[in-house]
């Protein structure tokens, strides 16, 4: 366990304030859910809750289905890493940070809709990401109006075009992920 030196009190409703440089460095905003475990040594262990996380086999398998039908590489975000690829190197997406342009993405709640190489305005998906997308389309998932992931369909072809049938498929993901989570 990595010490801090940072020292807090728990107050008298046994609250205790997770200081902003942690915050900071974890990602942790306002109003996201903390998973709180104890250890055999009486640690208390807080860890970032993602109920898209906790679809991680399921995402996968719908991953896998998009793939299969649309012949493009799906990819499956909760709002801090990559949970599910299918269609491309899973060593290359697997459990990475998102990009800084993918998280704005998801911050703003906006759709991007890359339609073809002619299109220069795809964005990395995760950190570091150099790929070149012909054709992208990122859409946020969406739960009780909270912003939880993003469904992403996009190819490195070239000549390949996404339409209004794919632009269905992402829509139909975003929305069924959001249901799942709101039951």
């Amino acid at each position: 366990m990595k010490a801090t030196g940072i020292v807090r009190r728990i107050d008298d409703l046994g609250r205790v304030v997770i200081p902003k440089e942690i915050r900071r460095t974890l990602k942790i905003r306002e109003g996201d859910p903390l998973e709180i475990y104890t250890d055999n040594e009486g640690e208390v262990i807080l860890k970032k809750y993602s109920p898209i996380g906790e679809m991680g086999a399921f995402a996968k398998e719908y991953a896998d289905t998009l793939h299969q039908v649309s012949g493009h590489i799906v990819i499956i975000t909760d709002r801090d890493k990559v949970i599910a690829v299918s269609g491309a190197s899973k060593k290359d997406y697997m459990d990475k940070a998102l990009s800084q342009e993918l998280e704005r993405v998801m911050e703003e709640n906006t759709i991007v809709f890359v339609k073809s190489e002619n299109d220069m305005s795809s964005i990395p998906i995760v950190e570091g990401d150099t790929t070149r997308y012909t054709a992208q389309i990122v859409s946020p998932i969406l739960s009780e109006g909270t912003v939880i992931g993003s469904v992403i369909m996009c190819s490195t072809e070239s000549n390949v075009k996404m339409g209004d049938s794919e632009y269905k498929l992402v829509q139909a993901a975003t929305s069924f992920f959001g249901k799942q989570l709101e039951q």
